[in-house]
């Protein structure tokens, strides 16, 4: 058998679970190298699964549909956290090189036990997660701090896009609140002084090389990420300087091989505090696509083909613009939004990943605006909404 350290070269096969556009974009850089990619995902008509090579249209935890992948594919990663642990478990037991393993993707499908993970390098990071009082019983209430009001209680598990979190201001709407998600395991966590949110995305190959990106400053609009800009400009260097060496902390803790994001808050004091970790590429790093020399999607693909890392250094500042499928229903009626318009600045690149119902909060693509400094693609961004009549 060959060392499970010798690189795995263009021709191989690479196994994805999850077919959503994240999913899709790995597909294309895997394909561009040369590679050939098989998606395992229950949905027929799943954004990866028409791009690949091959589609097993099965549950994640289908162990036939598992040991097929593994008699393919020579690697195999997640594009999505809440993949269930126990088949990235099986397939690495079948002799696929997985990377990230179960161990560093199963911290962030529970908030709790990120929670706990956050807390454990606080001291020498200084960098830690928020106040927060964890609730699984009835009883768990009586002892919620006054400090934590108001607070957003958030579901352990299963929530993204600001699915299975809301904020409450009094004890009895954290328990209203709490009974409307079911008596689930829940994080109250307190609501900070926000001053901005970024994100940092970290790399991390098999022989412990780690790369960062340069850290990229969010807004979110309704729980879901509206834009992402690079180089972050509410940012001072010696805080990028801290959350890039968290980061790069984090990802070795974890012993974690791919692309990882940890979100980070910057409070008005000057405080940074960690948010959450994704276990995967980001919405937040789809800048890297026009505006670095390596996309975090490559990047994953050399991650898990054990080649060496690329470059992240950006190559021009960026603004990235998420497209939901409001975008299609602005009229009360399904429309194609004006992307010829969009597309008359050259700054525009277009992505959208083939998804065929636009709804109220999907995620239907993106647009990256690149150019030689900030302001200039901030102003084709700030045109392209007027455009799309983007109102959130």
């Amino acid at each position: 058998m060959a060392d499970r350290l010798d690189p795995i070269l263009p021709g191989s096969y690479l196994g994805i679970l999850g077919g959503g556009q994240l999913g899709r974009m790995f597909t294309h850089a895997a394909q561009a190298m040369g590679y050939k990619v098989c998606v395992l995902d229950p949905d027929a008509n799943s954004p990866a699964g028409a791009v690949a090579e091959k589609h097993i249209k099965a549950d994640y935890t289908d162990h036939a549909a598992l040991k097929e992948m593994a008699a393919l594919c020579s690697a195999a990663s997640t594009e999505f956290e809440n993949v269930p642990a126990q088949a990235l478990d099986e397939l690495e037991a079948l002799g696929v090189y997985v990377a990230p393993k179960s161990g560093g993707v199963s911290v962030a499908q529970n908030r709790i036990t990120e929670k706990k993970f956050l807390a454990t390098w606080q001291a020498e990071a200084g960098i830690g997660p928020a106040m927060h009082h964890v609730i699984e019983r009835d009883a768990d209430l009586a002892h919620i701090s006054d400090d934590l009001l108001p607070g957003i209680l958030k579901t352990a598990r299963m929530g993204y896009d600001g699915k299975g979190q809301v904020t409450v201001h009094t004890r009895a709407e954290l328990e209203n609140a709490w009974h409307t998600f079911g008596q689930v395991q829940c994080v109250l966590e307190k609501r900070m002084d926000l001053d901005f949110e970024v994100s940092a995305l970290v790399a991390r190959g098999h022989d412990d090389e780690v790369v960062a990106y340069p850290v990229a400053q969010n807004i979110h609009k309704n729980g879901i990420l509206h834009t992402t800009t690079v180089p972050a400009p509410s940012l001072k260097p010696t805080q990028e300087v801290r959350i890039v060496e968290a980061a790069k902390a984090i990802i070795r803790r974890l012993d974690y091989v791919g692309v990882l994001c940890v979100e980070f808050f910057v409070l008005k004091s000057g405080e940074i505090v960690a948010n959450e970790i994704a276990p995967r590429p980001h919405n937040s790093g789809h800048y890297t696509q026009n505006a670095c020399v390596t996309s975090q999607f490559e990047q994953q693909v050399r991650a898990m083909a054990r080649v060496p890392l690329g470059s992240t250094a950006l190559v021009q500042s960026s603004i990235m613009l998420n497209i939901l499928g409001d975008e299609w229903l602005v009229t009360g009626s399904q429309v194609e939004p004006s992307w010829n318009t969009v597309l008359e600045d050259p700054a525009a690149k277009l992505h959208l990943y083939g998804k065929a119902e636009p709804r109220q909060a999907r995620k239907m693509g993106h647009i990256n605006f690149v150019g030689p400094t900030s302001s200039d693609v901030s102003a084709a961004c700030k045109k392209a909404i007027e455009v799309l009549r983007i109102t959130r």
